[in-house]
């Protein structure tokens, strides 16, 4: 047949099924570890963002975030309700608004991660061997690889 997948490609969508999978249930696992502030994980998202990279315009944060401004929007609409973040002036473009965290926004994000951080910390040497737990550690490094990867990647295949 012309277009059956190499095995090399079938084993390559295997893996990606695996880890799709493990991925999504580690994450359900975290979710169930979180503290019952009523903030989502996409606002959390947020919240890291700005964190890890300062302040940023909107149209910046929803780039990053891979998201549509009108969704932002109301994210953000609802940050700066709860005090989390705030909008101010860009000093060297004044047309311009950044987006940045509040300290309320980083306790909040610093207490919800410390949660799952303990569960993991109690639940990686109960469940795996010190190997394991090597492998666990380079496997962070590459899914973060894959996280940060171009989103254009995949049209390059079709």
């Amino acid at each position: 047949m012309p277009n059956e997948p190499s095995p090399e490609s079938q084993q390559i969508q295997a893996i990606a099924v695996a880890l799709r999978r493990a991925v999504s249930g580690l994450a359900r696992r975290l979710r169930a570890e979180r503290a019952p502030h009523g903030v989502s994980s996409s606002k959390l998202s947020v919240l890291g963002r700005l964190v890890r990279q300062g302040a940023l315009t909107a149209a910046k944060l929803a780039e990053q975030e891979r998201i549509q401004p009108q969704s932002l929007t109301r994210l953000l609409a609802e940050l700066e309700q709860r005090a989390l973040i705030i909008r101010r002036e860009d000093e060297s473009d004044k047309r311009q608004l950044l987006i940045e965290i509040t300290s309320a926004g980083v306790e909040l994000l610093t207490k919800d991660a410390w949660q799952q951080t303990v569960w993991l910390t109690r639940a990686i040497p109960a469940v795996l061997s010190p190997i394991e737990t090597q492998l666990i550690w380079l496997t962070a490094q590459l899914l973060q690889r894959l996280a940060d990867a171009d989103p254009t990647i995949a049209a390059e295949g079709d």
